[in-house]
């Protein structure tokens, strides 16, 4: 199949590129670095010429409400209209699980506007809710980390390694659509501090982390909040095995 991937160029994006073209498929990324952008459509047209099926895995502003609606809503209308044009017959998103349990978080508000287009939209589509990825702590001690030390919610997560998403990706986009899938989730409960804690001892890192709720995660995503729902996908990979290949 030709199947484009917008976002190409992330992490989720580039996994999702190498998983479809392993599997002998044609993959067109979709990247505003590779003169893409969906936020002006600019490209798109070319871009999806032939294609069947698009992943989005793209990713957006997180801090600010109003921006992450934006940003999410421009760039989800410019594709799927893209996508209309073109005679694309599969939509794939990538979402993320929980993401209707959480009215506070910035980044959430803008993915609700991406699933509300793609589900009301022209294009056949299936909706691809996942946990957080296991690089999650990582990436939030990061926002924070000054000095040496780093607040992070103590969050209960089910993380899941990048690779086993972009493989569920790769997977579904070569099939027919099924609209809302089930939660795809790691195997193991995972608490957010010591995921980082950990983390940062694979990397040969000194942060000292101060538990918090005063940051970007609010109490309202405390308890089993952000787990995924009982009828969940398990993927295999445990944040231990991925951890291992972290150097």
């Amino acid at each position: 199949m030709r199947i484009a991937v917008a976002g190409a160029t992330g992490n989720i994006g580039a996994l999702t590129v190498a998983a479809l073209e392993e599997a002998g498929h044609e993959v067109v990324r979709v990247s505003r670095s590779l003169g893409v952008d969906l936020t002006t459509g600019e490209g798109l047209d070319a871009a999806l010429t032939g294609v069947e099926a698009v992943v989005d895995a793209t990713n957006g502003p997180a801090a600010d409400r109003d921006e992450a609606i934006a940003f999410f809503g421009t760039s989800t209308r410019n594709l799927l209209a893209a996508e209309a044009r073109a005679g694309v017959r599969h939509h794939v998103l990538l979402s993320i699980a929980c993401l209707h349990r959480v009215e506070g978080n910035a980044h959430y508000a803008g993915k609700r506007e991406q699933e509300r287009l793609v589900s009301e939209g022209l294009v056949p589509w299936t909706i691809v809710p996942a946990t957080q990825f296991h690089d999650f702590a990582e990436m939030v001690t990061g926002w924070t980390e000054q000095d040496g030390v780093a607040t992070v919610a103590p969050l209960l997560l089910r993380p899941i390694a990048p690779q086993d998403v972009a493989d569920v990706l790769a997977e579904i986009a070569t099939g027919a659509p099924q609209g809302m899938y089930r939660d795809v989730a790691g195997p193991d409960p995972q608490d957010l501090v010591d995921m980082a804690r950990r983390t940062h001892q694979a990397r040969g890192r000194a942060v000292r982390l101060v538990p918090t709720w005063s940051g970007l995660f609010g109490t309202e995503m405390a308890g089993d909040v952000m787990l995924p729902g009982p009828d969940a996908r398990i993927a295999p990979t445990t944040f231990e095995e991925w951890l291992a290949k972290q150097h």
